[in-house]
């Protein structure tokens, strides 16, 4: 097990490597001039551009200054500076991710409770009205935008109950379900589908026939032999789907008013601050690989015939 994370540890070096390099290049190569944007309308004279250019290293080849990113990262964990404010990255990123990351956890809770219940719900009563009813249910979950679905929420429940319809405090576990339940919703209709799919094909398994056969009690059938073997692919999902849910929460924390990575994302975007938008996505790839890694170990958790040499 030892040699095996090591070894995924290693093989995520060329990987993180090639993908913030794609994302440099996408977004330093996009049109638009950050520096020139900070004087607005008033304009600003050639010599005052090409002072600030230098002092923030952008007239230097593409290259050099990804080069210059990469070591100053790793060596001194410093994601450069804001051009707009003035501050760290690496103070924006500390502002933005803890509340992010407590949506997208809430967002992941909802979406593992109710999208497996609903799912083994569903799989257990294959065919049937109950069935039937998770389907539709999960079928309109997926194909209700999420802008749509959070003015919904606001109108038929935060408004009528005299619930304040933006978050104005991300600690608040209250005014976070909202928007967590918006984050959450598609995500757990295609946990719900991915498990009764997996629990009506396993149910047809040798080894479920091979149990029963051998008289074992039905909730162990079931609990130990469906459910571990069944859970494998949703495991998959559930552990990549953290990262997007991190990093898909744009529209959501738009649409609650959240101080988070989306919100900063947009902004990032519409300002042209490449230094930020790249510090906030290259955390985000960092979440993707070790949340990948992760999935893995647990494959081995959830069947024992997995081992990793």
């Amino acid at each position: 097990m030892g040699r095996y994370v090591i070894r995924r540890l290693l093989q995520m070096i060329p990987v993180f490597i090639g993908t913030t390099l794609l994302i440099f290049l996408a977004v330093y190569l996009l049109p638009g001039d950050p520096v020139r944007g900070l004087f607005g309308d008033k304009g600003a004279s050639p010599a005052q551009l090409a002072s600030l250019r230098h002092e923030y290293g952008l007239d230097r080849n593409i290259f050099v200054q990804y080069g210059n990113y990469m070591w100053d990262m790793v060596a001194h964990f410093d994601f450069g500076t804001q051009i707009a404010s003035g501050r760290p990255v690496t103070d924006i990123l500390g502002d933005a991710f803890p509340v992010t990351i407590r949506l997208a956890v809430f967002a992941l809770v909802l979406e593992i409770v109710f999208g497996i219940t609903l799912g083994i719900i569903s799989g257990m009563f294959a065919g049937k009205f109950l069935d039937q009813a998770i389907l539709i249910l999960t079928l309109l979950f997926i194909s209700i935008p999420v802008f749509v679905l959070a003015f919904l929420i606001k109108a038929a429940i935060l408004f009528p109950a005299n619930l304040p319809p933006n978050v104005n405090d991300d600690t608040n576990i209250g005014q976070m379900l909202a928007p967590a339940a918006v984050l959450a919703t598609a995500s757990l209709a295609y946990v719900a589908r991915l498990t009764r799919g997996t629990l009506v094909e396993n149910r047809r398994a040798d080894y479920m026939r091979t149990a029963v056969a051998k008289g074992l009690p039905r909730r162990r059938v079931i609990g130990v032999h469906l459910m571990r073997n069944s859970l494998i692919p949703v495991v998959t999902f559930l552990g990549t789907d953290l990262g997007a849910l991190m990093g898909g929460a744009i529209v959501t924390e738009g649409a609650f008013n959240i101080k988070g990575v989306g919100g900063t994302i947009y902004e990032s975007i519409v300002r042209r601050e490449g230094t930020t938008l790249v510090g906030l996505v290259t955390i985000l790839v960092l979440v993707y690989l070790l949340c990948s890694l992760l999935v893995d170990l647990l494959y081995a958790v959830l069947d024992p015939r997995i081992r990793y040499a």
